[in-house]
């Protein structure tokens, strides 16, 4: 215990000085070594990084940056309100649901919550407006949807969890396939609701086209929808390795920004710098990471922090009720590439002693990411939309309440059937 406790102490003071999170990963670990284990920190840190590095598992998180950057910086985003307005214009809340499925075809082709977000409501905030829509409700919509980024694959989050849990990568994308579709649905089967208790809100209808003006619109769309399948495909039916279908993906999302005539020296150069920024800043985590978890071996925490919930006789209910409370409270202050790291070392080892499945567990710590991203006072999508719209983060953090609470009903479903989550990869790829 006195261990432990130094530990986390070290660490909250290190976070709460303000310190980055590879460094205080790192120095902790050190810490660990140093004080409570015979052996020299200094070769346990160069193995660490070493191996981490050095997988081949982390290849394709650059690959999928990258592609997500490219796309980022295309019309992309003109082209799903465009292609997806005219069909939902007779549905219960119309382009309301624009942002919904807007975010959930970017999210899983930019893997970045914050860039899903901030490329749907660049375009999308403007013609809601203009159009009369309500404000709150779009505000709202935007900052719940834009979370899909991360759960819908390809996502960037899936890949640091899948590196830290030493899970396969392909079964984390397969895994959030269902949870995905269900929340999309929850959300907009919220709207639906909302807009039905609320018609007076509902500006008049104003798009009537014909069947083949909206196929005509729809065109813009398809290219990026024949890169989705490319990449998901290849990986479901065994095609491709995740590394072969993120250097697919690149290859398509170059040909989209070329054929689109997007793609021109400083657009490439951008996403590259984007790319490598990002890239960076994640494996020098995962490398710090990599050396706590070794760090926390050698002092036995995670071990005695499995035997003493063991001891507890805890339902596994109760469990991820009190691990739900737990990482709600670290979304407050943390990002979710930094929850991921921080607790995944520790926190497996008692899910797995419960019986929990860790590709299951990923992708519930997928939603208390998301949850995060939408928690005051460091939720990343309140502050895009608060760049974005003018409004104080408390208004965007109280229209996106509903959404909030949708995210949360969504976490109580998965845990009560956790067959959403393991169904489809065990269906595709066995059991084994």
């Amino acid at each position: 215990m006195q261990t432990s406790a130094f530990l986390i102490i070290l660490l909250c003071l290190l976070l709460a000085g303000g310190l980055w999170i590879s460094f205080t990963l790192g120095i902790v670990a050190w810490a660990g070594v140093a004080f409570f284990s015979t052996t020299k920190p200094e070769i346990n840190l160069f193995t660490s990084y070493w191996n981490t590095y050095s997988s081949l598992s982390l290849a394709s998180l650059p690959m999928f940056i990258w592609m997500g950057e490219i796309l980022f910086r295309t019309r992309l985003a003109e082209q799903l309100f465009a292609g997806l307005a005219p069909w939902l214009d007779r549905l219960p809340g119309r382009l309301l649901h624009v942002n919904i499925l807007g975010c959930g075809i970017f999210g899983s082709v930019s893997g970045s919550s914050a860039a899903t977000c901030a490329t749907i409501a660049k375009i999308s905030l403007p013609e809601l407006a203009k159009r009369g829509y309500d404000q709150r409700v779009s505000l709202g919509s935007l900052c719940g949807a834009g979370t899909l980024g991360i759960l819908i694959p390809p996502s960037i989050a899936m890949i640091v969890y899948a590196v830290a849990a030493d899970v396969s990568i392909i079964r984390m994308f397969l895994a959030g396939i269902m949870p995905g579709f269900l929340l999309l649905a929850m959300f907009s089967g919220y709207i639906i609701y909302w807009a039905l208790r609320h018609p007076h809100k509902m500006p008049p209808q104003t798009i009537k086209t014909t069947l083949m003006e909206r196929v005509k619109a729809t065109r813009g769309l398809i290219p990026v929808i024949l890169l989705i399948l490319l990449v998901f495909l290849s990986m479901m039916f065994g095609v491709a390795t995740a590394n072969e279908a993120s250097a697919f993906g690149v290859l398509g999302a170059l040909i989209i920004a070329v054929s689109g005539g997007n793609l021109n020296w400083k657009n490439f150069s951008d996403s590259l710098s984007g790319a490598l920024r990002m890239t960076c800043m994640i494996m020098f985590i995962l490398g710090a990471a990599s050396f706590l978890t070794v760090a926390m071996g050698f002092t036995g925490i995670p071990r005695a922090l499995a035997e003493w919930v063991v001891s507890l006789q805890l339902s596994p209910y109760s469990l991820m009720v009190v691990l739900t409370v737990v990482y709600l409270i670290l979304g407050i202050a943390l990002d979710g590439v930094s929850m991921i790291v921080l607790t995944t070392a520790v926190v497996l080892p008692m899910v797995q002693a419960a019986g929990f499945d860790p590709v299951w567990f990923g992708i519930y710590i997928i939603i208390m990411i998301e949850l995060a991203e939408i928690s005051p006072p460091v939720g990343f999508n309140l502050f895009v939309l608060q760049n974005m719209s003018g409004e104080t983060m408390m208004t965007i953090a109280k229209a996106a309440i509903p959404f909030f609470l949708l995210l949360c009903a969504a976490t109580g479903l998965i845990i009560a059937f956790p067959e959403i989550v393991t169904w489809f990869p065990d269906y595709v790829m066995g059991k084994s």
